[in-house]
């Protein structure tokens, strides 16, 4: 990866144009905050909302999350205004710019381009800045490849359901639900692994898009669960009722995370001359292996970077 790994399971969409809603997300336990000035913010808004934002950005009270705005898409007239106002005027406090409905490589890469200029015009470190395309469209998931590779800066790939739901004319008005008729298996099973494989050929984080009923935090720990399982990094949460159902579902449970730092600290005893330098061994009932390695470094990592603690101790056999 060309950046350094930070978890994303719960990422919480902000309004840009609500100062309110800003500050009161300082303090929440999302691993990110998008600060919207899209679908979110009305036309009339959006100026006011680039400056509430550039703001909001260079106060304090923030905590450790990743601060992220998304800025309106290359085919509206206020990419250029939202990319130059807020990172000339807060670049130094923005992580990422999300970038929505990404057709193909040439937006990102018309973002990548207008970031650096903009970067070292006001003396920030170019390429610090990261991109989150957004697949959103029949297009962009065809493209999904060349968009996943288009610059350096992309991070993340990011399903947006709502539109792209829309852009294939699936009978469902409810974001992140099975569409009616659709009786058997999932119908976004090949829109999400599309994504997930394109972003792990590419070191790249999977994030799933929102549960629009907020109110059901049931309903949307069910939805966060079908992506998790996949191997999705996390999802966007619409109310803080949603963050701490998305963190816990997109971290290891701890019996995973015991075995995964027992699987490793085993290979690396049986692996050594101490241990007798074998490339298999067993733990406990269980066969381990450079394989079993690779799978455990997997649920440590993802543990490690939710701040999660060991119960379980390795003792090298006497």
């Amino acid at each position: 990866m060309s950046f350094s790994y930070r978890p994303r399971r719960s990422v919480l969409a902000v309004p840009g144009s609500s100062r309110k809603m800003i500050d009161k997300a300082k303090g929440l336990p999302a691993d990110e905050i998008f600060l919207d000035l899209e679908d979110a913010v009305s036309p009339l808004a959006k100026e006011q909302a680039r400056t509430t934002i550039v703001e909001a950005l260079n106060e304090d009270g923030w905590g450790d999350q990743l601060k992220v705005v998304r800025v309106n898409d290359w085919t509206t007239p206020a990419t250029y205004l939202d990319v130059t106002t807020v990172v000339g005027g807060a670049g130094a406090a923005v992580d990422a710019i999300l970038l929505p409905k990404v057709p193909d490589a040439s937006h990102v890469q018309a973002l990548d381009l207008l970031l650096t200029q903009v970067e070292k015009t006001h003396g920030l470190e170019v390429g610090r800045i990261g991109i989150e395309p957004q697949i959103e469209n029949a297009i962009g998931l065809t493209n999904i490849d060349a968009i996943a590779t288009a610059s350096p800066r992309v991070q993340t790939l990011v399903f947006g359901p709502a539109d792209f739901m829309a852009s294939i004319n699936m009978r469902t008005l409810v974001v992140g639900e099975q569409p009616d008729g659709y009786d058997r298996g999932d119908a976004y099973h090949h829109i999400l692994m599309t994504i997930l494989m394109a972003a792990r050929a590419h070191g790249l984080q999977a994030i799933d898009g929102p549960y629009l009923q907020i109110r059901d935090v049931d309903a949307f720990r069910r939805s966060a669960q079908r992506t998790a399982a996949l191997g999705f990094d996390g999802k966007w949460v619409l109310h803080p009722s949603q963050i701490d159902a998305a963190n816990e579902v997109f971290s290891p449970r701890q019996e995973d995370y015991d075995k995964a730092e027992m699987i490793l600290d085993a290979y690396e005893w049986h692996t050594s001359a101490d241990g007798g330098a074998r490339g298999a061994a067993m733990l406990g009932d269980e066969m381990i292996d450079e394989a079993s390695r690779k799978m455990a470094l997997v649920i440590s990592a993802k543990g490690r970077a939710a701040g999660m603690s060991r119960t379980e101790r390795f003792e090298p056999p006497q």
